[in-house]
């Protein structure tokens, strides 16, 4: 009897979590320009005129290319930083794997607001590269936790027969480590991704005027109406953040599978 208590209330938390998701999807496919129940027919129309609002495909634009870069370099200085704490011994190991996950503990409004103070003491405007230096710090530890816990489990005297059957250290890494730790290289930097994408906090502190990504710009559009191509937008948003995640755990078990790790 307790365990089904449980089971409901649980059940009811996760609709009570989800039904507004399902509601800005239903609302999405909805013939009327308002958006009420019963809907008054099935329709794509706000999604062709999501494609055709400019404003919205400048803000996708900028998204995309910002979400690419912060994966593109969290991943990079994610991998590099956990070779360097699990692999080698470094001075302060452990105050540095706090420091490189803090941002993680600290509410995202403080970081950005003291990342924005610091940068305006130093006399530095706002600009997209501040953006996208904002994004890597954010994403940067989670990054770091995944691919550190990959690592640790690779056994250190594979890649310690490499280098005794003569592989240079660059080449362990490349032949033997990194395809080892793929999978997680790969979830990590659709981790960077999703959360720089989806992220509407620290950008509204550190974008320039004049710059939108698509969060900023649903933000923006709610602030004058509520149309339905917000509806449109907010699926298409959800599908991303949510398939890109499951399509990269599938390719990564599928990695995982084909190695036999």
């Amino acid at each position: 009897m307790g365990w089904a208590l449980i089971r409901g209330w649980a059940i009811l938390v996760y609709i009570f979590m989800f039904l507004p998701v399902a509601v800005v999807v239903l609302l999405s496919f909805n013939a009327s320009q308002f958006g009420s129940f019963p809907m008054t027919g099935f329709s794509f129309r706000w999604f062709v005129e999501l494609a055709n609002n400019d404003a919205i495909l400048r803000a996708f634009r900028t998204s995309l290319i910002l979400g690419l870069l912060t994966a593109l370099i969290s991943t990079t200085l994610g991998v590099l930083a956990s070779l360097a704490l699990v692999r080698y011994t470094v001075p302060g190991t452990n105050a540095i794997s706090t420091l490189l996950i803090a941002p993680i503990l600290v509410p995202e409004v403080v970081l950005a607001v003291a990342l924005l103070l610091f940068l305006n003491f130093l006399g530095i405007n706002k600009s997209f590269t501040l953006l996208l230096f904002g994004h890597v710090i954010f994403t940067l530890p989670f990054v770091i936790l995944v691919v550190q816990a990959r690592l640790v489990s690779i056994r250190r005297d594979v890649e310690e027969a490499a280098m005794s059957l003569g592989a240079s250290p660059m080449e362990t890494f490349f032949q033997i480590t990194l395809p080892l730790m793929l999978p997680a290289v790969l979830a990590g930097g659709l981790f960077a991704f999703t959360i720089s994408f989806d992220d509407i906090t620290g950008t509204l502190f550190w974008k320039p005027g004049g710059v939108e990504t698509v969060p900023t710009q649903i933000f923006a559009m709610l602030r004058n109406s509520i149309s339905p191509e917000i509806n449109a937008l907010g699926t298409v948003m959800i599908v991303m953040t949510v398939g890109l995640p499951l399509l990269g755990a599938a390719i990564a078990r599928r990695i995982s599978t084909t190695s036999g790790t």
